[in-house]
């Protein structure tokens, strides 16, 4: 037993080294990569590192610039802003993967059969797939979280129901493409059904594009989470966007620390999953980046 699982193990090591090589050698996918894993760290565990409770009052110290008991200073009623960063983490990293995950379950599948299958089926999910692209998604977005509801279930549903029509129509030419070589053919020449065709070759084939939309789709959540809290339809008291909106009456009279942490926190963190987003892209591409790498 042990034996037949290190051969698997040896098996997956050999199978996946090139994509790992070329992963490592984006070093900004690397870094990204490492900055996103201590935000979702300090997230999970803000209970312990936060230096305070992120709803302290302290009227002592209002408005008090970044020091060394509080390092990115304080807001209007005293609290501290370290801690409501590490604590809006969590509602970010939560919206972030759970709609960024169901968008590309969304896409992915509308794609793979619209595109596998073709036909009627593939004209009808086409035009369904255009007349979402073609709807402005913040000012739904807004609209469906106002009418609905500002719960954070509420804000990862509308959004991913919103955000996979690109990904359905990525996924749905690669569809098309796999479908129509010759060991697909083959495939079907020697009777094999859809399941095995689709589980077994089409899958594999279009999972790379999946994979790179993931992170993208994430970004795209977190930002949008954070224009909802940003606009005043905030599911929670504690988030980047939220602390955003309640700096704008204090920013102008000096208090830029109440803007700059929790909007640089958003910047660097939708800029990770872009970098690694471009990472992914040249580890399961590795041709294709190197041609543009030349």
């Amino acid at each position: 037993m042990i034996y037949g699982l290190t051969t698997k193990v040896s098996r997956y090591v050999r199978r996946t080294a090139p994509f790992w090589r070329e992963l490592f050698r984006q070093k900004s996918a690397l870094v990204s990569f490492i900055f996103l894993g201590a935000v979702v760290a300090s997230a999970l565990l803000a209970e312990y590192v936060s230096p305070y409770n992120p709803m302290q009052i302290d009227t002592q110290n209002m408005l008090a610039p970044p020091d060394l008991p509080h390092p990115f200073g304080t807001d209007y009623l005293g609290r501290d802003i370290l801690s409501r960063v590490i604590h809006g983490g969590k509602v970010t990293m939560l919206v972030g993967f759970s709609a960024g995950a169901m968008m590309t379950l969304i896409g992915l599948l509308i794609g793979l059969v619209s595109g596998y299958f073709g036909g009627r089926l593939d004209l009808l999910l086409m035009r369904i797939t255009e007349v979402f692209m073609t709807i402005p998604i913040l000012p739904l977005l807004l609209l469906l979280v106002a009418i609905f509801g500002s719960s954070l279930t509420n804000v990862i549903v509308v959004i991913s129901i919103l955000s996979w029509p690109t990904l359905a129509r990525i996924v749905r030419a690669e569809s098309m493409s796999v479908v129509k070589r010759d060991f697909i053919m083959a495939e079907v020449a020697l009777g094999a059904g859809h399941r095995r065709v689709i589980f077994s070759h089409v899958l594999p084939n279009i999972t790379g594009s999946a994979i790179v939309y993931l992170a993208l789709g994430t970004a795209w959540a977190i930002l949008s989470e954070a224009a909802v809290d940003f606009l005043g339809l905030a599911p929670v008291t504690v988030s980047w966007g939220y602390d955003l909106s309640l700096a704008l009456n204090y920013w102008i009279s000096g208090s830029w620390w109440m803007v700059f942490f929790p909007g640089f926190a958003i910047f660097l963190t939708c800029l990770s999953f872009f970098l690694v987003s471009d990472g992914l892209n040249a580890a399961l591409n590795p041709t294709q980046a190197r041609r543009w790498r030349v």
